[in-house]
């Protein structure tokens, strides 16, 4: 029996969720995920970050997501195999998996508009800790002068453009109808708004190649949601590549020493989602050890400064 529902807003997918829609479908209807927690006493970092930050300005501060992404490239470099996209036919039953050299790390970001957007930070494997900070400010600076509609409507374009010379005829004339027809249109600058926009410096604004697919994605869901207490269980990995990571909230928790001494210290959950096509646990052990290891001896980040 049909219920008789009061609607309170009826809002149209605007282009960011869009594509946001497109690619989580696409990846839970593709990837067989399989995810790990992984919960580490994070007490020694935490305290090892309060010393490298003691006389530093705010501008200079190392933050504890940053610590975390040039430690997570440790542990890609340990484990390349995580750093890797899949081509898979199911019809024929083939596939290939390409680990890569760069490690391009697609990181969702908060705007100053409350819109996420996930920016494609380039060659994070050759980056020291202030390398990746300023990275990322310069990141979110340009992002908050650019026009969200704008550079994301250029990655969908030619992606769709990328399809066509693929063959999926199909789809493109499927995106073409949904993006530039009805009340689902796309709305893109024009006319004088449009040239205005675009004389901004590149240098000073977001473009494609900032929000183009990573080699891996890693999200820093604790920076969203401080007071969690809770562990992500798992998260949709974006085609084609093989691996997300999920980084929580720093939490309050109970260890034992190695005499069974209780202490009070900090957890950091971390959750590993991997495509059991192209992986098993056994190709995610190394990533976990050089974690481990590194959480263990947190000193050791002081040499990445």
């Amino acid at each position: 029996m049909k219920q008789n529902l009061t609607t309170v807003k009826n809002e149209h997918f605007g282009i960011a969720r869009k594509i946001v829609s497109n690619m989580t479908a696409e990846s839970w209807e593709t990837i067989p995920h399989t995810a790990v927690t992984f919960e580490p006493d994070a007490t020694g970092l935490y305290q090892v970050l309060k010393e490298i930050n003691a006389d530093a300005s705010p501008e200079t501060k190392i933050s504890l997501n940053t610590a975390m992404l040039r430690i997570i490239v440790e542990g890609l470099k340990a484990c390349p195999a995580l750093n890797a996209h899949i081509e898979f036919n199911r019809s024929l039953v083939r596939g290939n998996v390409k680990t890569i050299e760069e490690i391009n790390i697609s990181m969702p970001m908060v705007l100053k508009t409350g819109e996420m957007m996930t920016v494609n930070l380039h060659d994070m494997h050759k980056k020291s800790m202030s390398q990746m900070r300023d990275k990322i400010a310069d990141c979110a600076r340009r992002a908050n002068n650019s026009d969200m509609n704008e550079v994301m409507f250029e990655v969908s374009l030619d992606n769709t453009l990328t399809g066509l010379k693929q063959g999926k005829i199909k789809q493109t004339i499927c995106r073409l109808i949904g993006s530039k027809t009805g009340k689902h249109k796309v709305k893109t600058l024009s006319g004088k708004a449009k040239k205005e926009y675009y004389s901004i410096p590149e240098t000073d604004r977001l473009t494609k190649h900032d929000i183009e697919q990573g080699t891996i994605t890693v999200s820093n869901l604790g920076s969203v949601c401080r007071n969690w207490s809770g562990v992500c269980t798992l998260l949709e990995i974006i085609p084609p590549q093989v691996c997300a990571i999920g980084i929580g909230s720093l939490q309050n928790a109970a260890f034992a020493d190695d005499n069974g001494n209780l202490y009070a210290g900090k957890k950091l959950p971390l959750t590993i989602a991997f495509d059991h096509r192209a992986l098993d646990m056994g190709d995610v052990t190394p990533f976990i050890d050089k974690l481990d290891e590194i959480f263990k001896n947190p000193q050791m980040i002081k040499e990445w400064l």
